[in-house]
């Protein structure tokens, strides 16, 4: 890529260069820690490219690449590193503006200094030139994340985890690098999915278990669930995560002729392999999000909300290779009245955390964004996922802006599987600097334009995550 990639102005080039080598906060990904202590050098770069970028999985699957080539890896399939990396180079050569073709090129030359573009008839010579650099062993997780300058890690974690690989790096003393966890009980909420309740009921034995308690009834979930964030802060937590395909409705409103449900009894008949009613799953949900709110609130712990998200809505795929292999898709947006109802239940009890809300749905964004404006410490978060493209970045700091201060916008984040993925730092800087750019070459904006662009580069998420 060229150096002035997405820059169109002098202005821009100048503004890219005041923010280009910042560190990096990335407060949201779905990284392995695993990987990151054994910090093993990458050996193929069909591995570290392709084994764990489901973005990738579904440019490949959209172009009608086999699905042996695509997650074959995942099942057994014989098929060659060679076969892959081919396939998604022949799928990547059609992909004019998709944000992969970008990604993609970028990932090549900045870690294998190879600005040639990947197309299916260069694809062995280049990958031929990339493991050649990479058999030199100089190319691993924790390299990757030194010469990105990355200075904080936070993983995807549940609550029954050990960490004991967070363990592991925090007694490392790694001087530049942290790597923390984020506290994400998402299989405490998804007591209601069909055919499944024999995995809950054993999940619920096994976090009691690590608790040290058993856990038998709502109040004492609660406690566990308390210790368990008390673990987690003690491992350096900052951040947890909600990312269930549904959302609470407050109780009394859900609708005339519909009965009130009870949280305790959805606990209880989920924990007993019964049918929960939607009346409790409902009434389970709101009960569930005002504790964990109250509980990051009390543990000055930010809440992340990922809304507007349908998981795994391809059967065959789900039960060939499980989850999170590209079979997530957009959801309807999430009435706006139970957000609000949530956030107004939270701060009128005075439990209401910091929140970064996401929408999977773009047409949620700005009505999201006017919704968090209504409570102090709510703002809404970065292009997510399908939305995390240059149109949909550039969308999204605009909706930020026009319906707040966006030197307050907390900034960016990989949400990625991927080690390669640190390049999406530098996308969002390059799409931030022209967008403001063009704002002051118009005469629209005559403040300091390089504090905003560090602000939302780095300084809010390193900011919060330093702060006492």
């Amino acid at each position: 890529m060229r150096a002035d990639f997405l820059l169109h102005s002098d202005t821009a080039r100048g503004l890219y260069e005041s923010v280009r080598g910042l560190p990096i906060y990335d407060y949201h990904c779905h990284l392995s820690p695993k990987e990151i202590w054994e910090d093993k050098p990458f050996r193929d770069i069909t591995n570290v490219m392709l084994d764990s970028d489901h973005y990738k999985w579904r440019l490949m699957r959209s172009a009608g690449v086999p699905e042996e080539l695509i997650t074959g890896h995942l099942t057994g399939a014989a098929v060659s590193d060679e076969e892959r990396f081919r396939a998604y180079a022949g799928a990547l050569e059609g992909a004019a503006g998709n944000p992969l073709y970008h990604w993609t090129h970028m990932e090549l030359g900045e870690f294998f200094g190879i600005e040639t573009p990947l197309t299916a008839d260069n694809a062995s010579a280049i990958r031929a030139e990339a493991n050649a650099r990479l058999a030199e062993g100089k190319l691993s997780p924790r390299s990757i994340l030194e010469k990105e300058r990355v200075r904080l890690v936070v993983t995807t974690d549940d609550p029954a985890d050990s960490l004991e690989y967070h363990r592991l790096l925090k007694n490392a003393n790694l001087t530049d690098l942290h790597v923390t966890p984020a506290f994400r009980p998402d299989k405490v909420l998804l007591l209601n999915r069909a055919g499944t309740p024999e995995g809950f009921k054993a999940y619920i034995e096994h976090l009691g278990d690590v608790c040290g308690a058993e856990i038998f009834n709502l109040s004492t979930l609660k406690e566990a669930l308390e210790r368990r964030m008390q673990f987690f802060c003690g491992m350096g937590c900052r951040f947890a995560d909600i990312g269930i395909p549904y959302f609470p409705e407050k109780p009394g409103k859900c609708g005339r002729g519909r009965k009130t449900g009870s949280a305790d009894n959805a606990f209880l008949s989920a924990l007993a392999g019964k049918a929960v009613a939607p009346e409790d799953y409902s009434a389970f949900l709101w009960d569930m999000y005002l504790f964990l709110g109250k509980l990051c609130h009390d543990y000055n712990v930010l809440l992340q909300l990922h809304i507007a998200v349908m998981r795994n809505v391809n059967t065959r795929l789900f039960e060939r290779t499980g989850p999170d292999c590209g079979g997530d898709t957009m959801a309807d947006t999430v009435p706006l009245r139970q957000l609000a109802d949530l956030l107004d239940a939270l701060d009128s009890g005075s439990a209401l955390p910091e929140m970064i809300v996401y929408s999977l749905n773009p047409a949620a964004i700005e009505p999201l964004c006017v919704v968090a404006g209504s409570f102090r410490g709510v703002r809404c978060g970065a292009a997510w996922w399908f939305c995390d493209h240059l149109s949909g970045i550039r969308d999204t700091l605009e909706i930020y802006a026009r319906q707040g201060q966006l030197k307050s916008f907390f900034g960016m984040l990989t949400d990625s599987r991927s080690f390669l993925s640190y390049v999406r730092h530098d996308y969002f800087r390059r799409i931030a600097c022209d967008l403001v750019a063009g704002w002051v070459d118009r005469g629209e904006y005559y403040g300091d334009a390089k504090a905003l662009l560090e602000a939302i580069s780095c300084g809010n998420a390193r900011t919060f995550c330093t702060r006492s």
